[in-house]
């Protein structure tokens, strides 16, 4: 795979990413992964491993009222990738959630090996509330 091949895998793979997230495809979402994925994602903690994401995944339609998480911008570089996004959610109390975010993707062999997600944490502390 040259270069630029590996960058337009990548960058369809980040577009497919949040296009399924935002329509709630969460199965889709999680087909994106490795069987042997690592996440780091900043409310769930670490996350090893396809079932265990497919699991945690299946109790996001309770999670929130609605969820959106806009690219903003994208940047590859190999099988490194960068993502700044912007959530907009209700939680199921109605509360609103706004939040910038940072994901760091490395993408191997077509599929997302590793994640990790910055954001600040403030904005989905309504989602512990009831």
């Amino acid at each position: 795979m040259t270069a630029v091949s590996a960058t337009d895998d990548a960058r369809e793979i980040l577009t497919k990413y949040y296009e399924y997230a935002n329509a709630g495809d969460w199965d889709r979402w999680c087909d994106l992964f490795a069987e042997d994925q690592v996440m780091d994602e900043q409310l769930a903690g670490h996350v090893e491993g396809l079932e265990t994401l497919r699991s945690m995944m299946k109790g996001m339609g309770s999670m929130y009222r609605a969820f959106r998480n806009e690219p903003v911008h994208f940047l590859v570089d190999g099988e490194k990738a960068a993502a700044v996004s912007h959530i907009t959610a209700v939680s199921p109390s109605g509360e609103a959630i706004e939040a910038e975010v940072m994901n760091f993707f490395r993408i191997v062999d077509g599929r997302i090996a590793y994640m990790a997600n910055y954001h600040d944490t403030v904005p989905f502390q309504v989602l512990g509330q009831g």
